[in-house]
């Protein structure tokens, strides 16, 4: 029996008309059954048998026929299910990266390095505002010039290539290269860094460009002692920072945190952790996913943890699985209630 499922268009829409075109007929307009008065959300209501399809926004106007840019948008049906998309049309289909920038901290009396990952359409659908994941280690992030070893994280293609899957929401990555990583990343000196990104960093991001402001859409993610200083700010800042990504962590080295963690009351936070094996810190990792587990979370609700074979403590091996803790922050799947 057919089901039924409404897709909503939303885009700043200057001139003409978006219809969907699906992969039943790619040839074939679906028009939209109904628009806002502002002309910016087109529903369409779309019923089918099939368990999924496939469909792209399209825009008519004065000066022709646009197809969304990207991969084509995929909807698992489930009926009564209601499916945002923010396409563009005129802008790059991958993201951009930005020029290096010098952010001077009053807190640390020093300048940070950063740059900024937008996802594709950012500058050009202003309706879609998104999560927010802060990374350490910023050089490693992006290009093999600047990264250890020439070893990059990949993350501007793994990003898009999540999007192009449909799995995760879009993302803003601002990636933050350390001062001095082994004061900052550790106690005490974690603690002036963490003021840092909280009351001048993340302040003037979120002044400044169309993020999702609250702990559910804000992440931290780092490896090594980056792992480290990700779990501290979430745990220090449950408020601000909702999820924590830590990768390979030095956890006990010049930190407090498994002696807060098994005093301090559970936070409101979904932890990811993973180690290499062996050494990688794969025993002090397997300690703190049992102390968290201790403490009430979740696995696989709210702390996530895998350990990978033969895995080696390097930017290369970090890069093949930052998929992961994409996912679990960012996934796109549906919540649905158990009667």
């Amino acid at each position: 029996m057919p089901e039924t499922m409404t897709v909503r268009v939303i885009y700043p829409l200057q001139d003409g008309r978006v219809v969907l075109r699906m992969d039943d007929d790619w040839n074939r307009n679906l028009e939209a059954a109904s628009v806002n008065n502002e002309r910016n959300v087109f529903e369409f209501r779309i019923s089918t048998s099939q368990p999924y399809f496939y469909f792209k926004p399209c825009i008519e106007d004065r000066y022709g026929w646009h197809w969304s840019l990207g991969n084509n948008y995929l909807a698992v049906v489930n009926s009564g299910e209601t499916k945002d998309v923010y396409p563009h049309f005129f802008s790059a289909q991958a993201g951009t990266i930005t020029d290096p920038i010098d952010f001077y901290s009053q807190t640390l009396q020093n300048s940070h390095r950063l740059r900024i990952y937008f996802p594709p359409g950012y500058d050009e659908n202003t309706l879609k505002r998104y999560p927010v994941l802060y990374m350490h280690d910023g050089q490693n992030l992006f290009f093999p010039q600047e990264a250890f070893f020439s070893n990059e994280w990949q993350i501007d293609e793994t990003m898009n290539r999540l999007d192009a899957m449909n799995i995760i929401d879009k993302v803003i990555v601002v990636g933050v290269y350390p001062h001095d990583r082994m004061y900052e990343y550790t106690q005490p000196g974690y603690e002036g860094f963490g003021r840092f990104l909280v009351e001048e960093l993340k302040r003037e991001v979120d002044a400044n460009l169309r993020t999702l402001t609250n702990a559910a859409n804000t992440a931290v993610m780092g490896s090594s002692l980056g792992g480290v200083v990700s779990l501290y700010l979430a745990w220090q800042y449950p408020q601000v920072f909702g999820k924590a990504a830590c990768l390979s962590s030095t956890f006990t080295y010049r930190d407090d945190l498994m002696p807060r963690i098994a005093r301090e009351p559970k936070r409101d936070l979904q932890i990811y952790l993973d180690s290499g094996w062996p050494e990688d810190n794969y025993e002090v990792t397997r300690s703190m996913r049992d102390l968290l587990l201790r403490r009430g979370f979740v696995f696989g609700e709210n702390v996530l943890y895998f350990a990978f074979p033969e895995a080696l403590h390097s930017e290369m091996y970090w890069a093949t699985r930052c998929h992961i803790p994409f996912q679990f922050f960012f996934g796109k799947a549906p919540k649905f209630r158990v009667s």
